[in-house]
């Protein structure tokens, strides 16, 4: 049976935490994850949410998600998505799950906001995950790196004392 991609809903926010936490020990990076439902039903549920996800289920088992937004690029004058996180369950892997994902965004994006490209980052140790965006055609953008101001320095470029 093919898995059913639907988009998430207040109702899904438990199993889209949980499949987050698994795609943070997948990458070995546990203890960086800060992610938590209420966080995430904060910011992505509601008429102002952060971003959306999709969610990939199995006769009703998750077997994977793709969690993006909006994004606009000034240089190609159009919208697109940026897709933050894709996870697959590793039993379903290779099963062309990950595509439909990334294809069930696109159409997402695309019907929602005109989006006419999809942006997103690989963790530079998954080579797996390099293979795979790659075999669908992404390339690294040559004149972008990606950047984060966080913690202590975004509260003083913010002009607050300390951050929250």
């Amino acid at each position: 049976m093919t898995a059913a991609i639907t988009l998430a809903g207040p109702g899904d926010i438990a199993v889209l935490a949980e499949m987050l936490t698994r795609l943070a020990t997948d990458l070995e990076a546990g203890e960086k994850f800060r992610g938590t439902p209420e966080a995430l039903a904060r910011y992505g549920t509601g008429p102002d949410a952060l971003f959306r996800a999709l969610i990939a289920r199995n006769g009703g088992r998750a077997e994977g998600f793709a969690l993006f937004f909006p994004h606009f690029s000034t240089w190609r004058a159009q919208p697109g998505v940026y897709v933050q996180d894709l996870w697959v369950a590793p039993e379903t892997r290779g099963s062309g799950l990950g595509e439909r994902l990334l294809a069930a965004t696109a159409r997402h994006a695309a019907e929602g906001w005109g989006a006419r490209y999809l942006m997103l980052s690989v963790d530079a140790q998954n080579g797996g995950a390099r293979r795979f965006y790659e075999r669908l055609g992404f390339r690294p953008q040559k004149d972008d790196r990606p950047m984060a101001l966080e913690g202590d320095a975004f509260a003083r470029l913010r002009g607050t004392e300390a951050a929250a």
